[in-house]
């Protein structure tokens, strides 16, 4: 069988690429700054993991720090293959791994089709503590890691760590955190919207607006509307 990494480079495809680059900011100055596209489809991403998910886990580290952007979410697609086939000592090797290479799960899309499978599915039955530093960390991605390996936690009904690392970077800066928070927060709200809205009740005025806009998606619009005219209001009042 070919190695992974030529296996998806006949994939590429030039044009596509282009478009990736742009959707996945790697200009100057973006998030992703340089971050290489081979052009690749996430269904052809599956396809190429699935023939591959027996492969070592020294070749998958190795993959994981590709500088090519769909070596990496390959690799991380195979991790969470892996783990879902491991026993509990096969697990914890995989989450220890992927907490030692955050540096290289490094867009939106690398975290979001991780953390919550490896990161939330290792700590549902563990103490919860790395999350908290996780959240805490000057890297973006570590960040957006912490809140969204909550999302295995709330499809359990466990909503306290979403709640409590959610109120934790209500000032965060970035963009991607306040999408990926209020995101969170309107996947409380599908299973309990009181627990959403007392949050909401407590923290709306001063939540970011992309953050606010994204958690109350699915309200009614007068609630909606009432929501986001309460944090006018607020903001008024405060002279800002």
């Amino acid at each position: 069988m070919k190695e992974p990494a030529v296996d998806l480079r006949r994939y590429g495809n030039k044009e596509k690429a282009r478009i990736l680059r742009r959707f996945f900011k790697t200009g100057p100055g973006e998030y992703a700054e340089g971050d290489i596209f081979l052009g690749i489809t996430v269904p052809v991403l599956r396809d190429v993991a699935d023939k591959h998910r027996q492969m070592g886990l020294t070749a998958v580290r190795r993959l994981l720090r590709s500088p090519i952007h769909e070596e990496r979410f390959l690799a991380l697609v195979i991790l969470v293959e892996r783990f879902r086939a491991s026993d509990e000592a096969g697990r914890g090797k995989i989450y220890r791994l992927y907490l030692r290479h955050t540096e290289y799960i490094n867009n939106w899309d690398l975290v979001d089709a991780s953390a919550k499978y490896i990161v939330g599915a290792f700590l549902s039955d563990k103490s919860r503590e790395q999350l908290y530093v996780l959240a805490r960390s000057r890297l973006l991605w570590e960040r957006r890691i912490a809140i969204i390996a909550t999302f295995h936690f709330i499809g359990e009904n466990d909503f306290k760590d979403t709640l409590k690392i959610a109120e934790l970077l209500l000032p965060d800066k970035h963009d991607l955190i306040h999408k990926a928070v209020g995101w969170m927060l309107r996947e409380v709200g599908k299973r309990d919207q009181a627990a959403e809205e007392r949050f909401l009740q407590k923290h709306s005025a001063v939540m970011p607006r992309t953050m606010l806009r994204y958690a109350i998606e699915r309200f009614p619009e007068a609630k909606r509307r009432a929501y986001l005219g309460r944090k006018v209001r607020c903001r008024c009042r405060r002279g800002l």
